[in-house]
Formats: C-alpha cells, structure tokens, sequence
C-alpha cells in the first residue's frame, strides 16, 4: 500500500478551509439599525426578523443609540455584533461625530446593506451609509406620522431620498408616504410578522384572573397598548363604563404603561369603575395572557400595522378595533372581529356588547381570526420577503 503524502491531507483540510471562508465572504454584509430595545411593536419586529434571518446567507451587525432594553437580552444571545452610537438630539457637533464614526464602521465592516428603523435611526443612519458609499440603504416607516412634528416629517422625506428603499408594514403607511410625496416606486411593504410561541399554549403559573380576583366566569375585556395620547385609551374606559351598566360581571384590563396612565386611573375612578378596571402595567407574558381575555379592544386613532390586533387574533380570542390605518388590513370586518369610528365610545360599546351577548359569533371570529393570522401574517412570511428585498436592492 503506498503511503499517503505528509502534505496531502493537510492540503485538502487548507482547500476546505479556504472555500468555507470564501463562502461565508459571500455572504450578504448587513447592519440593522434600532434606537433601543425598548418593550414596542417595531422592536418586537426587528428581533423576530434578526433572529430568523439566514445566516448561511446574511453576515448581521446590529446598530444602536443605547444598548438598553427587554429585547436587547434575546439580540445578545444571537452572538451577533451590537454596537451602540450613543447621541443627545440630533442637531450637534457629538452627533456629526457619531455619524463619521458610523461610516468608519460601515467602511471597515464592508457593509452592503444600511437598515434603519424609525425617525431617528433614518435621519442618522442613511446619511452616515451615503458618506460610506454603502450600496443599498432601507429607511423603515412603520406608523403615518403621529408622532412627529411637521419639521421632523420634512426631514425625514429629505433623508429617505437618499435611501435606495423605503419600507412601510402596511398599505395604509404607504397611501400615507405618497400622500407626502415619497415616490411610489421606492415604497415597499412588508407587513409584520407574528409568532405563536409555544408558552401562549400553556397554563400560566397563576393566571390573570388568580392575580387580581377576577371571578372565572366574569367577561373579560383587555386592551393592549403604550399609554400615550393617540392610543385614546380614555375611550376604552368611557366603554366600559357603558359596557358595565349592561354587563354589570364584566371586567376590564389595561395592560401597557405611558404617560396617560395617571389620567385613566382618575377617569375610571370618576366612572365608578373602581374595582372593575386592572391596570396591569407592562406585561413580558401577554402571550399567555392574551388567550384568557374574552375580548381584545383596540382604540388607536392612528395605526401602522397593529402587533397588538396580530397577537389577540393569533391567541384566538376575538378583536374590536378602530378602522384607522393598517387596522382594516388585519380585521375582516364581521369575520374576524369588529370595526368602529375612532373617538367613538358609543359605538366601541355597542360592538362589545354584540359580541358578549353571542358568545357563539365570538367564538368563531377568534378562530377565523387565528386562521388569518397563520396564513397572512406570519414571521416566516416576513423573514422570506425580507431576505428577498435585500438580495434584490443589493442585485440592482
């Protein structure tokens, strides 16, 4: 038997090293920009699509203002880079600097694709990946301008004309987005996708009824929300006031924190809704709290693509929400649950009451509603869009 030659074997394991580095050089170079891994819709979606995103395909970075947030534990376990640019406003000399020190990390890192998340994270993003000659930018939308002054509207449309793409989660953010003279053929939409985790198909511990005394057989109606101004939560409480007159068991929950929260407590005890009326702060588990409710409300007067409307329909419970924004996108009117006028107590009352007297009609919304959520809305359905748009921009 002839022997082997002493540099055979070690030329073949270099021959194999050599073409699992030069594989993973072909990957597809991608930072993804957030403020924060604050508790939120959009950050719940970056981490669903990070976590998910090919890694035989996709080299990730992670930007950020501040390393700070309930996500940012579930980003680290990734083991992906998370690299933090922290800023005081946008307008200064220490911003400037961030931004040039953004661009060197772009450079050295040979980024190809820049992905921005919200106002912030686009204004100071987009420009820094221009300055590095990144080839593909993607400014992310996700809301029609509530919360921005008309300045930082106008800003934000002359930044995003330096974007390659412009990525919206909703038609109706889109509609929007035209309205302001964005140009329809940059605009994509990815809608948001929704997991359904295997804890929201397990007995909680101590359920929420447990926690607060809320008699088993007692209707429960919740709203899942960021206590701020345009989520109007004020008008869920003045329904349930409405609600409570007809359905004296009833209870309510508000989960969700914000600046509103002092104001609702004051409004529900002037409504005699004393004792009827949880609110639950903010809540890691709604997913397991979401399938105890009888109902899920939503009050929004504006809406991009609603995490909170996604999550009730895939626990399965039945929704009432206003038909604003991306809303009608996500509620078959009728099938999956109801639509009402915004700023309207009245009718968010009478929808509630429809459907508490026939629990029959509720319970087939919630499973026509989990249906949709399964075949519409789905993480994997917005994993595989997004990895689309990205080879795609980078081909062009």
């Amino acid at each position: 038997m002839a022997e082997a030659k002493p540099g055979a074997s070690a030329t073949g394991g270099q021959c194999r090293r050599r073409a699992l580095v030069s594989k993973m050089e072909d990957r597809i170079r991608v930072l993804k920009f957030l403020n924060l891994f604050a508790i939120g819709g959009t950050e719940r979606q970056f981490v669903n699509i990070v976590k998910r995103l090919d890694p035989a395909r996709f080299d990730l970075h992670i930007g950020c203002f501040r390393k700070w947030g309930a996500f940012l534990p579930e980003v680290e376990e990734t083991g992906l880079p998370v690299t933090s640019f922290q800023i005081h406003g946008m307008v200064s000399h220490r911003t400037m600097a961030r931004q040039f020190q953004l661009a060197r990390y772009l450079r050295k890192h040979r980024i190809q694709i820049l992905h921005t998340y919200g106002w912030y994270a686009n204004v100071f993003g987009i420009p820094a990946a221009r300055l590095a000659g990144v080839p593909v930018t993607i400014a992310s939308i996700r809301d029609t301008g509530a919360y921005l002054t008309g300045n930082q509207v106008k800003v934000q449309r002359a930044v995003c004309r330096l974007a390659s793409c412009v990525l919206g989660n909703s038609d109706a953010v889109r509609d929007w987005l035209v309205s302001e003279g964005y140009r329809p053929g940059k605009i994509r939409v990815i809608r948001n996708g929704i997991i359904v985790p295997p804890s929201m198909r397990l007995a909680p511990k101590q359920t929420i009824r447990e926690r607060y005394g809320i008699p088993a057989a007692a209707p429960l109606i919740g709203m899942v929300c960021r206590l701020s101004p345009v989520k109007a939560a004020n008008d869920f409480i003045a329904a349930a006031a409405q609600v409570a007159l007809e359905y004296p068991q009833a209870r309510f929950i508000v989960i969700g924190d914000g600046e509103e929260k002092a104001k609702l407590v004051a409004q529900a005890q002037q409504m005699g809704l004393a004792g009827r009326v949880v609110f639950a702060g903010f809540r890691t588990d709604t997913a397991q709290v979401l399938p105890q409710l009888t109902l899920s409300v939503l009050t929004s007067l504006t809406e991009g693509l609603s995490n909170t409307l996604l999550e009730s329909m895939a626990a399965g419970v039945p929704v009432v929400a206003t038909r604003v924004g991306g809303n009608p996108e996500i509620v078959a009117e009728g099938d999956t649950g109801l639509l009402v006028p915004p700023r309207s107590p009245e009718a968010l009352k009478g929808a509630i009451c429809q459907l508490l007297s026939n629990p029959q009609l509720a319970s087939r919304m919630g499973a026509a509603g989990k249906e949709r959520v399964q075949q519409r809305f789905s993480v994997e359905n917005a994993v595989r869009q997004t990895e689309a748009l990205y080879t795609e921009l980078l081909a062009a």
